[in-house]
């Protein structure tokens, strides 16, 4: 199971480290709406699929609340489906479907897995609804 914070599960992007407080930052700049994983990844945690409203925990290394984001969007997709629309909401600066691709290819290959055009991948899309000090959106 992934962390809970207030009875909210935690959102932890990337790996712990400078690609994280960047992927963090992103989202709190307003630039990052979004996220890909591996739909393996929910069941090797015994983890449903987010559902459009749910509220996720930003965290940091250190599993504290830098954020709450709320799911505004959840879809599973082969890797090869991921759309550019999709890519570009992730927000970290690839400039095509295929920089993203490779990009995350090569992310999950580092981390044990390899993935091919037929790995199914969430898409989860979301907007930030409050920082660690305080709400900024309804």
């Amino acid at each position: 199971m992934w962390p809970r914070i207030g009875g909210l599960r935690t959102l932890a992007l990337g790996t712990p480290g400078e690609l994280r407080r960047t992927l963090n930052g992103l989202v709190l700049a307003g630039a990052k709406t979004a996220t890909a994983g591996l739909l393996s990844e929910y069941a090797e945690e015994g983890e449903d699929l987010e559902r459009v409203g749910e509220r996720l925990v930003l965290v940091d290394d250190d599993d504290h609340l830098v954020g709450v984001v709320e799911v505004t969007g959840v879809e599973v997709v082969r890797f090869a489906d991921v759309s550019w629309d999709f890519a570009r909401s992730e927000g970290e600066g690839d400039r095509s479907i295929e920089d993203w691709r490779s990009g995350h290819a090569a992310y999950w290959a580092r981390l044990g897995t390899t993935v091919t055009d037929d790995t199914d991948v969430v898409c989860l899309r979301f907007r930030l609804v409050a920082t660690d000090d305080g709400i900024i959106g309804t």
